[in-house]
């Protein structure tokens, strides 16, 4: 049984690999759409933002049927939209308005595959080692996103944009069609019910919700860092004396590598949660994240290796925490509602993944060129900053749950 799980895992995880390569391809080109469409910040990061819109939509509304639907086919139809939302923006994106369109179609389709597939792996295993479970499928889909700007970033410089988001397309369908093995002999398990309905199990489960605003805080931070920082370094390489064109290829790829060691980080996370509680391990990686968050846009101003050496540590710690908040949600909603739950937690998780990055780009442009000190360029170290500020709020709601008697029952509870 134990090796089955292995290989199942294993074949949901490379699924999951290969539909996450649309994720964050959009800011591996960002600075050469910025050129080519004159956008603003801001509009640059409305583009960022209505993707989480798109996969709001979809996202909530399709985890609450997951309850009553057969997630096969959620999983596989969402996982297709999202191929072909990323296609037409390669083909027929030439704006600011198309490219908003084509991203949310994109971000639909997304919204039907990370939440699905996470209560797949919950259905599937026991809460004593359901933290690794879920860290090392969190962890694919960290790999995959930073793979997907890598591999933008690589084949736009030799072929350009267009056929690099072509190719991120194929990737999709093909994790899509990996789908269908993955799902052979798939039953539903029963569901139970509860007589204190939806509003009892999840609007009124103060637990659940404290684990759910601790998620949005988390996000907050993630998605702001994911979204700007291939740009960061655009910034940060052009005032080192780089080309635009090698600026930006070899932005994406030090980008990849920083969001791809998170990989290992949400493994090891997740598997440290199941020996030392959720809400202990969340609030010290969130504290230690929040700090970097806070500084790491002042770095702009100093040298490649120490930029690089930070990143190194921010990008290991901003999503480590992210599967030990998915597990610990699944232990505190009956099955019945777990997929209702989960639809609360993308309503306000993804909300808060989809204004940040507008917030960010919102502060790139109003504290331009602003120097407090000579020589220091405020812009970027203020747009961070403001994502630490957010990172602050998790350990926040997590020092709330720890206090309730209902964090017993999550791995490891309360020590």
């Amino acid at each position: 049984m134990i090796r089955s799980n292995a290989r199942w895992l294993a074949l949901l995880c490379c699924c999951q690999l290969f539909i996450m390569l649309v994720f964050i391809n959009y800011s591996a080109i960002l600075p050469i759409l910025k050129v080519e469409w004159t956008m603003s910040n801001t509009r640059a990061g409305m583009i960022f933002s209505v993707y989480q819109l798109g996969y709001i939509t979809s996202g909530v509304l399709l985890s609450i049927l997951s309850d009553r639907i057969n997630i096969k086919y959620i999983f596989i139809t969402a996982a297709f939209c999202s191929a072909f939302g990323n296609l037409l923006f390669a083909l027929y994106a030439d704006d600011f308005y198309t490219g908003m369109i084509f991203r949310a179609i994109t971000g639909i389709g997304m919204g039907g595959t990370y939440m699905p597939g996470l209560k797949l792996v919950a259905e599937r295993f026991e809460p004593n080692g359901r933290g690794r479970a879920i860290g090392f499928y969190v962890g694919s889909l960290v790999l995959g996103g930073s793979l997907s700007l890598a591999i933008t970033g690589f084949l736009t410089g030799l072929y350009g944009w267009r056929t690099a988001f072509i190719f991120c397309s194929a990737g999709v369908s093909a994790g899509a069609l990996l789908a269908f093995p993955l799902f052979s002999g798939y039953r539903p398990p029963y569901r139970l019910g509860s007589n204190a309905g939806y509003s009892g199990e999840v609007i009124k489960n103060r637990p659940a919700l404290l684990m759910i605003l601790g998620y949005g805080a988390h996000m907050w931070e993630m998605y702001g860092m994911r979204s700007w920082l291939a740009p960061f370094f655009t910034a940060a390489l052009l005032g080192w004396g780089f080309e635009t064109a090698k600026a930006s290829g070899l932005a994406a790829g030090i980008a990849a590598v920083l969001i791809g060691i998170g990989a290992f980080s949400t493994a090891m996370t997740g598997t440290l949660s199941d020996r030392y509680g959720r809400t202990l391990t969340v609030t010290v990686v969130m504290i230690s994240s929040a700090l970097i968050s806070c500084t790491f846009g002042w770095l702009i101003n100093t040298n490649l290796p120490l930029t690089l050496l930070i990143g190194l540590a921010y990008g290991y710690l901003v999503v480590a925490e992210s599967p030990v908040f998915s597990t610990g949600l699944t232990e505190l909603v009956v099955p019945g509602y777990l997929g209702a739950a989960m639809g609360l937690q993308s309503l306000i998780g993804y909300s808060m993944g989809m204004v940040s990055p507008t917030v960010f780009g919102w502060a790139l442009d109003t504290f331009r060129d602003w120097q407090p000190y000579p020589g220091i360029h405020a812009e970027w170290g203020i747009a961070f900053l403001l994502l630490g500020i957010g990172g602050f709020a998790g350990p926040v709601f997590m020092w709330l749950l720890r206090r309730r008697p209902e964090s017993i029952k999550m791995a490891g509870g309360k020590r």
